[in-house]
């Protein structure tokens, strides 16, 4: 009887810096075509451990209607400037900053409503994924079995012109807190 060799597992890989290539289609960021009746802008900043911006992650979110409905029909890619498909990917600039029109997302079931996010970043062995929560989130109860500085990461701050402001903190202080799926 002949044993084979064992195999060596293959040494770990990180996601990028170049994995924009194929990802990348028109008007990625418009889940809500500009300007169209309750579009808003969600938008902020990834950063790193130590507090800088990363300049090449790249944040996708998923989020229902106003009316919380989530998009389940085909073409989540394709931008036609009036349907809504409740999918967006941002890469960030070169200050780490992502945006996305879309707009906010109403109740789809049991909680309050939010963005599922997935940020994607040199360095990482894998995806993160997270919720992006709008302001005055209450009654969920994901949010409630946290600490007031765990949901602090997790909800969106309104801007005076209403707009949505998030920052994702891959590590350190104010850490966003992200899920294991």
């Amino acid at each position: 009887m002949t044993l084979e060799p064992a195999l060596e597992p293959t040494a770990g890989q990180t996601v990028g810096p170049f994995f924009a290539y194929g990802t990348e289609y028109d008007r990625m960021h418009e889940v809500a075509f500009p300007h169209s009746p309750g579009s808003i802008v969600l938008s902020g900043t990834v950063y790193d451990g130590a507090g800088a911006p990363i300049p090449d992650a790249m944040v996708e979110i998923w989020g229902a209607d106003a009316d919380g409905t989530v998009s389940r029909s085909r073409g989540a890619f394709r931008r036609d400037d009036h349907t809504f498909t409740g999918f967006g990917r941002s890469f960030t600039t070169d200050d780490g900053h992502y945006e996305f029109w879309t707009r906010e997302p109403g109740p789809s079931g049991p909680g309050a409503p939010f963005f599922a996010a997935i940020v994607y970043a040199r360095g990482l062995p894998d995806k993160l994924h997270t919720r992006i929560y709008l302001p005055g989130a209450e009654g969920d109860p994901f949010l409630a079995s946290l600490s007031s500085d765990e949901r602090a990461t997790l909800v969106a701050t309104r801007d005076a012109d209403g707009s949505l402001r998030h920052d994702i903190r891959l590590q350190g202080d104010q850490e966003t807190v992200f899920l294991a799926y």
